[in-house]
């Protein structure tokens, strides 16, 4: 081996045991900092990748009412005129006639946005869905789009499931909860000492240059997300797959959530005229589970499929209330139910005038369905509504919210950038933005070390010779393990791994020594 190659590895080596740069920000290297370097590198290495992809996701997604007129101009813009809108009955039969014969209306896109097209929402044949642009002055077809090829739901999939479907968004609930750790670590690293003042490592060291210069830029911008990044995560997990689900159950049973009906198991159905008006939920157990299996056998909407994010948080996953007579379903003469036009006025005797869904019944016992999520949580609506009488069979408001449900309906709607407009995404998009200027510094860092190129290792940071209890920080990972699980069994094999590979390395070279 030549020279340079040996003090390149020697100095390789020196990185790996303590940082050169450490006295950037917080003065000399304490008991205890390299522990934390070393676990901040392993969250950072698993997280810094996906934090990409969340950041660009996220912005393009906050900024879904600027970018999707700019995409689908000709289905979604058309010119003001003079002459009021036709009815939405009269449209809804329009958009039938421009779709297959087979196809099933499901949704209507409500706006009074005099710019804005009418949108209906069909099934097809093979259970795809496809929305349908009208202009709302003559009923002119201006076009379709794929509800599930739209830009904007690919990059909502890709932000919550990477497009992998479940196993993705197991995944990226791992990235959110490591992510956690990453905050932890790195502020106290970050953490001032040694006579360092907390302003002055508020700002980055230009004075500095190379690997030190990165490391002052990447603290400073790390120090100053920090709390944005941690609201990013905890208003994001209610949404994941797996610890989300147990939160919102968990929330129910408490009676913190929403009132029971809000999301999952609600068999409500319409009562046709001339029978018994039975609203009630299935009281039984057997009836109970005759509509739930009626409900997860049904072709139709969930709240979540719907193309634009008109459902509030606590409804997410519910399957639209319906119920099937195959008897009645099959009558000649079947009787009339109220109109789109009938249901739309309601709604705006309610006061719910734009930016809401209807859901259209899909057989003689099914029921209209208003959903309204609009930027102020307070306003957020669900109304489940007879499509014979028009009487109104559930109301759920944000005042029958419990304290969690009204938490997370205040962080959704922050987290989307939707609560004080246009200032809120912006700050939204400087958040993620900035996440992924910190996935970028980091990465930077590490490739100064140089740990691939030449010793062909990752370059963790060693182990301390003699390592500190640090109980307080044991105990932490331990809680953040019992509340998030899956994140706890990650813990446990990233510590069993690091101990059995790399810290039998570190062993026999402290026993050498």
């Amino acid at each position: 081996m030549s020279t340079t190659h040996a003090a390149e590895h020697e100095r390789v080596a020196r990185d790996s045991t303590a940082d050169p740069s450490a006295g950037a920000n917080t003065g000399s290297t304490y008991s205890g900092y390299r522990t934390l370097w070393r676990w901040h590198f392993y969250a950072g290495l698993f997280v810094m990748p996906f934090l990409l992809v969340l950041a660009v996701t996220g912005t393009l997604y906050c900024f879904q009412p600027q970018i999707e007129p700019l995409l689908y101009r000709h289905r979604l813009i058309v010119a003001p005129q003079a002459v009021p809108r036709l009815p939405p009955n009269v449209l809804l039969a329009k958009a039938r006639a421009a779709m297959p014969a087979d196809a099933v209306a499901t949704t209507a896109v409500i706006t009074s946005d005099a710019q804005r097209s009418a949108e209906f929402v069909f099934r097809l044949a093979d259970r795809t869905q496809q929305s349908v642009y009208l202009n709302p002055y003559n009923g002119e077809a201006l076009g379709t789009l794929s509800v599930e090829r739209r830009f904007m739901q690919v990059d909502r999939m890709l932000h919550r499931k990477l497009l992998l479907g479940k196993p993705g968004e197991l995944l990226m609930e791992l990235v959110a909860c490591w992510t956690l750790v990453m905050i932890g670590t790195g502020v106290a690293l970050w953490w001032p000492r040694a006579g360092t003042t907390v302003r002055a490592a508020l700002a980055p060291r230009l004075s500095l240059s190379g690997r030190p210069l990165w490391k002052s830029i990447h603290a400073t911008l790390g120090i100053w997300l920090a709390l944005g990044a941690l609201a990013f995560v905890l208003t994001g997990l209610p949404w994941t797959g797996s610890w989300g689900k147990q939160f919102k159950a968990l929330a129910t049973a408490a009676q913190l959530g929403a009132p029971p009906g809000a999301w999952k198991g609600l068999a409500l159905r319409s009562a046709l005229p001339g029978t018994h008006a039975d609203h009630a939920e299935a009281k039984d157990a057997h009836g109970a589970h005759e509509a739930h299996a009626r409900m997860d056998s049904m072709p139709g909407m969930v709240m979540d499929d719907l193309p634009l994010p008109l459902k509030p948080w606590a409804a997410g996953n519910a399957p639209v209330p319906s119920s099937r007579d195959a008897a009645t379903d099959a009558s000649a003469e079947a009787p009339q139910p109220l109109s789109l036009g009938h249901i739309a006025a309601f709604a705006t005797s309610l006061g719910i005038t734009d930016g809401y869904s209807i859901v259209l019944p899909d057989s003689a016992t099914g029921i209209y369905t208003i959903s309204y999520f609009p930027g102020n949580p307070k306003d957020e609506r669900t109304l489940y509504i007879d499509q014979y009488s028009g009487a109104v069979l559930k109301d759920i408001r944000y005042g029958d919210y419990g304290a969690i449900a009204k938490a997370v309906s205040y962080g959704t709607s922050l987290h989307m950038g939707r609560y004080f407009g246009v200032a809120n995404q912006l700050l939204c998009a400087a958040i993620s933005l900035g996440l992924a200027a910190l996935a970028v510094t980091g990465c930077v860092m590490w490739w100064k070390r140089r740990p691939l190129r030449v010793s062909g290792t990752l370059g963790a940071p060693s182990r301390e010779r003699a390592a500190p209890p640090m109980r307080g920080w044991k105990a932490g990972l331990i809680l953040l393990g019992i509340v998030f699980p899956l994140m706890g069994a990650t813990l446990v094999a990233v510590w069993l791994l690091d101990w059995l590979f790399f810290g039998r390395s570190a062993r026999g070279q402290q026993r050498i020594a």
